[in-house]
């Protein structure tokens, strides 16, 4: 355990985790010294507005959305960690007018993403889901009408990011040819080809596998008109987003035998816990796998977006280091000995940094390090100063108009 005297003494450091994060966690904070309080559900807005005052670091996984109003509740909250890939669960602008730095782990759960994906690429293709279906009633169809090896056919990823060249990679493994469609330019790994447009890529294709975030751009980017493009009697699989795919025109694509399966993991609206019913148009269809956004739910992918994102949770609260977070500047600057160091959160307006620079000219303080990044409008600045005039310049930073907030840390 970490015993070194801090400016703010670490067992006094609220930090509250839901929705069952990995004990890896648990276990990183607990050898920096700190004490969790870890929760295995979800809370609603009003369930959190009552905790959020108390709260220095919130970890969330998918389910518990941090609105405005609960970021504007919190009085205390440095930093919020999502233990997973996306974080649009979060309202990201107020958490950065709040001061606040969002985590997240864009890299832990990629491979187990990619498996799953390729293994009902296999599934589907054979058939194989709804014959062990059929099984469980007791039918036995044993045929091999619809199934097909996924050798020498074509798989369109969509999205070609993080998870999109290991589906690449796996695929090609299988025999499979293997194209892709970006909105950025990116370079293929294998035998991987670009291809100029959506449009290209899924009259091409006999499987479409998307793996893009939530943007207004990719909201509904797969409806009606596009799985007409498909190929008749393709596959689509969708591991990313709930939002992306409308689930009513796949419905009636499935029905009417244009496509000849599908499989979804994620869905615009999910239940909040095991005990609710799933609802969904879905349900019952043939050749339809359903699984309850699971993508990157394996214990290797816990364990390491549970280290993942602590690591950057206590980076933050030990040295200021925002690395890795998706609202907020990026500053990291290496501790130095005998001396303290100040992290000034500000509005990015004209004339923030010149009044800030006024105040440490006028109180004298000997500046060892600093550095200043911008994002959007929050200004961040970590700045090492010398101990005997670093809780002065920080009482006159708190007074400034652009200041969010100041921090000391020794």
């Amino acid at each position: 355990m970490n015993s070194s005297p801090t400016s703010f003494p670490r067992e006094k450091v609220s930090i509250l985790l839901l929705e069952g994060i990995h004990q890896s966690a648990i276990e990183n904070f607990d050898r920096a010294g700190y004490s969790v309080i870890n929760r295995s559900g979800a809370l609603s807005e009003e369930d959190l507005l009552e905790l959020i005052p108390n709260v220095h670091i919130l970890g969330i996984r998918s389910k518990t959305q941090i609105t405005p109003r609960v970021v504007e509740a919190s009085q205390h909250l440095l930093a919020i960690g999502c233990f997973c890939i996306g974080t649009n669960q979060v309202a990201l602008e107020a958490a950065a007018r709040n001061g606040t730095p969002v985590f997240n782990a864009p890299f832990s759960n990629t491979r187990s993403v990619a498996e799953l994906t390729i293994a009902e690429v296999v599934m589907l293709s054979r058939r194989a889901a709804h014959k062990s279906q059929l099984m469980h009633q007791g039918i036995w169809d044993k045929s091999a009408t619809g199934s097909y090896e996924v050798r020498g056919k074509t798989i369109g990823i969509v999205g070609y990011g993080n998870i999109g060249p290991q589906v690449g990679i796996l695929a090609e493994a299988l025999g499979m040819h293997v194209l892709y469609f970006d909105i950025k330019k990116v370079l293929p790994l294998g035998n991987a080809q670009p291809v100029s447009s959506l449009e290209e890529l899924l009259k091409r294709s006999d499987f479409v596998t998307l793996h893009v975030p939530e943007t207004p751009q990719t909201k509904s980017m797969i409806g009606a008109a596009e799985i007409g493009k498909m190929k008749k009697g393709s596959i689509l699989l969708n591991l990313s987003r709930g939002t992306v795919v409308d689930l009513s025109a796949l419905q009636h694509a499935l029905s009417n035998e244009h496509l000849a399966g599908a499989a979804i993991d994620v869905f615009p609206e999910e239940p909040m816990t095991n005990a609710e019913e799933f609802v969904s148009e879905l349900r019952g269809i043939p050749n339809v796998i359903l699984t309850p956004h699971v993508g990157g739910s394996t214990l290797e992918a816990q364990r390491s977006i549970g280290v993942e994102v602590s690591d950057s949770l206590i980076g933050f609260l030990e040295t200021g280091a925002s690395v890795g977070a998706v609202n907020f500047p990026v500053v990291e600057l290496p501790v130095l000995e005998d001396s303290h160091r100040v992290l000034n959160i500000h509005r990015n307006i004209p004339g923030a940094l010149s009044e800030i620079n006024r105040v440490i000219a006028e109180t004298g303080a000997n500046i060892s390090a600093q550095y200043l990044s911008t994002h959007s409008e929050i200004g961040y600045l970590i700045m090492d100063v010398g101990p005997k005039l670093s809780r002065e310049v920080k009482q006159h930073l708190d007074k400034l108009p652009a200041n969010i907030r100041t921090r000391l840390l020794f």
